[in-house]
């Protein structure tokens, strides 16, 4: 996947600048794309130029002028040849699962105190996520929002980053209690 399809993806619902366009990485496409606000600025001129979106200037009184973009049909028609094609299966690269294989070996403090703010980090993500899916669905129960909600997958995305998040939280939790239980004494390390 490029930078361009989760752009792509995320102006489908409506314009946004791109200012907008952060904050909506930030709240709902970070879940499974992460990109830095220039990257996104420098994304939208491509695919402006590539004709996969139409930008308009909006004349603001008290602030500078804006551009807003949306999906042209050309970018559509590319977010249906991006769908079409097989998708790669995923992999994880985490230097946290390093230090953790490493950890019978070397003194795993410092890597408790790194999965346990991992775990904050991550139980922070699922308050977020579990906020974003009650705006999304409204007053509607989940499953009554799966069934008759107008635009779904945006809430399956966020469900994804949901069960990650949550994933990571209850394994750096019980990793560390496992790694401090574990831990040899202070009299054990004085033996060596």
């Amino acid at each position: 996947m490029a930078l361009r399809h989760a752009v792509l993806a995320a102006l489908l619902d409506e314009e946004l600048s791109g200012y907008q366009l952060a904050k909506s990485f930030d709240m709902g496409v970070a879940n499974f794309w992460h990109a830095l606000p220039q990257q996104l600025y420098a994304e939208l001129a491509k695919l402006e130029a590539d004709g996969l979106v139409t930008g308009r200037e909006v004349v603001q009184d008290t602030r500078p002028n804006k551009r807003l973009f949306r999906v042209t049909k050309a970018g559509l028609a590319e977010l249906e040849r991006f769908a079409a094609a097989s998708a790669k299966p995923s992999f994880m690269r985490d230097d946290l699962l390093v230090k953790v294989q490493a950890s019978d070996l070397i003194d795993s403090d410092e890597v408790i105190a790194q999965l346990e703010e991992r775990a904050a980090f991550a139980g922070a993500k699922v308050e977020l996520f579990g906020s974003l899916l009650r705006k999304i669905r409204g007053d509607r129960s989940e499953e009554e929002f799966l069934r008759h909600g107008e635009r779904i997958g945006p809430y399956l995305t966020c469900l994804r980053g949901l069960a990650f998040e949550q994933g990571n939280r209850d394994w750096c939790e019980r990793t560390a209690a496992i790694l401090r239980e574990r831990r040899p004494s202070a009299d054990d390390r004085l033996e060596d």
